[in-house]
């Protein structure tokens, strides 16, 4: 998933600077900052970005740009909501691009477009399918592991890939039966992995620390009274 240097002209990489940076200066101003310093959610957060930095540095992939690795944006949306989430995606992003570069792999110019489209896009994803899950399905808490954890992050996996893989066939990077045959196809595998993943993670903590999951709410999902 993670474009190297030079895989995107200079059009493309410092273009997203832009939308990135207005992005972020959203989420920090409209990040609930207080919730971190409430029962350890400090510690919380700041693990869950250690976990999914070491995550994304277990990649796998044959050509430059057309790697795969769980990206975990679907269990972090749902624990702290997306100003934390993008905020949390882009310091893994940081720490994954400083230790490539440092060995000579990864480098800083697609930053912005990296974090693009695997932070921001995935994140707003993962939200937007929460509120439909919310709106739309009823009010219980198996609905809610499956529909926003699960599925949701099985969809939001492959939806990345396909963001992904059009980006490539657009930016002129690869041809598209290469993309096709090569790379999309190994999204629905990595789908299934993702959503046991987030699931996973996501039904451990609702069960044990369900406090450390933001968007769980006992008077909906259980009809208890906090």
């Amino acid at each position: 998933m993670n474009f190297p240097d030079g895989l995107f002209g200079n059009a493309w990489a410092f273009g997203a600077v832009l939308p990135y940076a207005l992005i972020m200066l959203w989420a920090v101003l409209r990040a609930p900052w207080r919730r971190l310093g409430e029962g350890g959610q400090a510690n919380v957060w700041l693990g869950a970005i250690v976990v999914l930095a070491v995550v994304w540095s277990l990649k796998a992939g044959v050509k430059p740009g057309l790697n795969l690795h769980l990206l975990g944006a679907t269990a972090f949306t749902l624990m702290f909501g997306r100003p934390l989430a993008l905020i949390g995606l882009s310091v893994v992003l940081a720490a994954v691009t400083f230790n490539g570069a440092l060995n000579g792999i990864e480098a800083w110019q697609p930053f912005a477009l990296n974090a693009l489209a695997l932070a921001v896009f995935p994140v707003f994803l993962a939200h937007a399918i929460l509120r439909g899950v919310e709106r739309w399905l009823p009010a219980h808490i198996f609905v809610y592991i499956f529909g926003a954890a699960f599925l949701g992050a099985a969809v939001t996996v492959v939806a990345t890939g396909a963001l992904t893989t059009w980006l490539l066939w657009l930016s002129g990077a690869y041809a598209a039966h290469v993309l096709l045959y090569e790379y999309l196809p190994f999204y629905a595998l990595l789908g299934f992995s993702e959503a046991w993943f987030n699931g996973a993670a996501i039904t451990l903590m609702v069960v044990y620390f369900p406090h450390w999951v933001g968007s769980f709410d006992d008077r909906r999902y259980l009809g208890q009274k906090k």
